[in-house]
């Protein structure tokens, strides 16, 4: 549309008593409608289930809402973690289903576990503008990114890996497990969110991103050797996080703290990460 032409719209508007949304509406409007369509495509093409795709959705009309900068770098979370997640995986769930309590599309506290911070950060950000927010929500998105591409990558090309607690091999899927494709994948996956932040528009220093990421991913993997609720397949001698075993047994606990699943896990990775990103700022 010709300016000539928006400007007589907007005279016109103005004369008729129609005021034009504000920006930040306007983001609002434009990221629900781009998440929507993003999460319906993630949908059909079984990334995200029912509920995954609507909670990503709400993060996506959140982050947008933030500001552009803040919705094109989750866009490049999520694109960039989806494509690692269709590379083998078929081979993949092969490897982890005996271990993981949800394997397939992500659901709705997958979604939030890994951008719920980032979500927060943004709203916080919308309500009081402050650096604080941009540092936390960069953080937390970095140690996401740095977390699932750890796993996607370690768990097809990382062989059997080591708990990083005991240096013992375990199952692959185990959480606390690392391997050096596994790490290898994980600063990858923090570099691109710092490589990423000053090419959006994010002023945060290079260090901290990468470091926040890198710190995130390893307090994964503690959590997870140590802290992570823990079980046992009698019928099968087998470790697993499923409380009812792919056997179709009951398992029993073998350790950790009760209710701190790998979604819990991961939304703590994501703090961490926000944490130490804040602080290097």
């Amino acid at each position: 549309m010709p300016l000539s032409t928006r400007i007589c719209v907007v005279l016109t508007l103005h004369e008729t008593g129609i005021s034009l949304p504000s920006e930040p509406l306007f983001r609002a409007i434009i990221g629900a409608l781009l998440s929507g369509a993003i999460s319906v495509v993630a949908y059909r093409t079984r990334a995200l289930s029912r509920s995954g795709a609507i909670a990503a959705a709400l993060v996506g009309t959140i982050a947008v809402s933030a500001g552009w900068s803040w919705g094109i770098l989750l866009v490049a979370f999520f694109l960039s973690s989806t494509a690692l997640s269709t590379i083998g995986a078929q081979r993949k769930a092969q490897l982890v289903d005996p271990i993981l309590v949800k394997s397939g599309p992500r659901d709705a506290w997958q979604v939030l576990a890994n951008g719920g911070v980032f979500a927060a950060a943004a709203a916080a950000f919308i309500v009081t503008p402050s650096a604080i927010w941009p540092a936390v929500g960069i953080g937390a998105l970095a140690a996401s990114t740095a977390d699932t591409w750890a796993t996607e990558v370690g768990t097809l090309l990382g062989g059997e890996p080591r708990s990083i607690v005991s240096g013992e091999r375990v199952p692959p899927g185990t959480s606390g497990g690392i391997s050096v494709a596994g790490s290898a994948a994980s600063l990858g996956g923090a570099v691109f969110i710092a490589i990423m932040a000053p090419l959006t528009g994010w002023d945060a220093p290079f260090h901290a991103i990468a470091s926040g990421g890198v710190a995130g991913s390893v307090a994964d993997s503690l959590l997870g050797a140590t802290a992570q609720e823990r079980y046992w397949c009698d019928a099968c001698g087998a470790p697993t996080e499923q409380p009812v075993h792919r056997c179709g047994e009951r398992a029993r606990r073998a350790g950790g703290i009760r209710g701190l699943n790998n979604d819990v896990v991961n939304l703590l990775c994501s703090f961490v990460g926000a944490l130490v990103a804040l602080v290097m700022s």
